[in-house]
């Protein structure tokens, strides 16, 4: 899977028009997308959704912070600018703006994808 280029305005749009239907999808998509651009096996779409779910939350707030450092990881093995935003991340989950999490976290993924486009 390779990572690919999100409009994040649509992706809120259709987060909201189909009820946080499409905000499933595209955490999963993100997870997984993000574990093939850092190289971490630990992280899994379908299995981090499947734990916040059990959870009530608990693990989507372990996920985010995860989802920061992995970023890190991305950044630093496509030679872009490293910023560690895991305690940002987990912040924003414990105050319930995970949606801003997706915005942060895809914004980073655009740039890895714009990246490999560019190499």
């Amino acid at each position: 899977m390779v990572t690919k280029e999100r409009n994040i305005a649509v992706c809120i749009l259709l987060s909201f028009v189909t009820c946080g239907i499409y905000s499933i999808i595209w955490f999963i998509e993100m997870t997984d997308e993000m574990r093939v651009a850092s190289g971490d096996d630990s992280l899994s779409g379908g299995k981090d959704f499947l734990l916040s779910l059990v959870t009530c939350g608990i693990w989507g707030v372990y996920w985010a912070y995860k989802m920061g450092q992995a970023t890190t990881k991305a950044q630093e093995k496509h030679n872009l600018n490293k910023t560690d935003n895991s305690v940002l991340y987990l912040i924003l989950q414990l105050f319930g703006f995970s949606i801003v999490n997706y915005c942060l976290i895809q914004n980073d993924l655009n740039a890895i994808a714009r990246s490999n486009s560019n190499n």
